[in-house]
């Protein structure tokens, strides 16, 4: 269920969009990140795949209420693809740094450096575009605002997660260093 929600906070999120000439500014890393940081790896994982098989099975998910397989092999598919990748390897460093806000914040910045690496590179294939036509296009333009979500979704995941685990409904103890929540059980 919590997955579940998850793939439903990145749909929604992804029609938050801002349109520029080549790929547009969306909600969706916002999303990833913030769903990762919630969840954790497993479920933030899940509901990144969820979220996914959902679009490419057509249900309008994507941004600009878009959906279909042909979204993923087209221009903005290895953003998309890229989000498995950035969920697996958020969630691993939370999960072996801990989830404090600083971790939470890098562990994002680093999500947003591998989407608009697997972005730009699927970018330059399919559009068949020279490396620096591709990074001009597909990363140049977004890395100010994807720092800038990167530090939200740091930040607010973490105060969600915390909230939601006082309340009982996930069971993480975000306050700890993942060695200090082995020692103290």
């Amino acid at each position: 269920m919590l997955a579940a929600f998850g793939a439903a906070i990145i749909a929604v999120l992804a029609q938050v969009t801002i349109p520029l000439p080549l790929i547009p500014i969306t909600g969706q890393t916002l999303a990833v990140g913030l769903v990762v940081t919630i969840l954790g790896t497993r479920l933030g994982t899940l509901s990144v795949l969820i979220y996914i098989l959902l679009g490419a099975a057509g249900l309008p998910v994507f941004s600009g209420m878009s959906g279909g397989f042909v979204i993923l092999v087209g221009p903005t598919g290895g953003y998309i693809v890229g989000f498995l990748v950035t969920a697996i390897i958020m969630g691993l460093y939370l999960d072996k740094f801990g989830i404090t806000i600083f971790q939470a914040i890098t562990s994002n910045i680093i999500g947003m450096v591998v989407t608009l690496a697997f972005g730009t590179t699927w970018l330059k294939i399919v559009g068949d575009l020279t490396w620096t036509a591709a990074f001009m296009g597909g990363a140049a333009p977004f890395i100010i605002v994807g720092i800038v979500k990167a530090v939200m979704a740091g930040w607010f995941g973490v105060i969600v997660r915390r909230r939601l685990e006082r309340a009982h409904l996930i069971s993480f103890n975000v306050a700890q260093t993942p060695a200090e929540q082995r020692n103290s059980f």
